[in-house]
């Protein structure tokens, strides 16, 4: 797993969006599958509003849509 620069140039949310971004472009992440704001804190070890930030950046691109209370899931 990438490490996420918290400190670098390029803002952690924006990292963690490209990395997914990324598995998503290459199937590793299906469409259908779900990603969670919990599941992004604890797996890039990101707070929640940053995970927060990473979906909106994801659902902007049209890469996944939100369920209210249930997740986000990629198209």
């Amino acid at each position: 797993m990438p490490k996420i620069e918290p400190t670098g140039p390029v803002p952690p949310y924006l990292q963690v969006a490209e990395i997914i971004r990324s598995q998503i472009r290459s199937g590793q992440l299906p469409a259908g599958s779900r990603i969670t704001e919990a599941e992004i804190t604890e797996t890039y070890e990101v707070a929640r509003s940053t995970a927060r930030r990473t979906l909106a950046v994801l659902r902007d691109e049209g890469l996944i849509f939100t369920v209210p209370q249930r997740g986000s899931y990629v198209r």
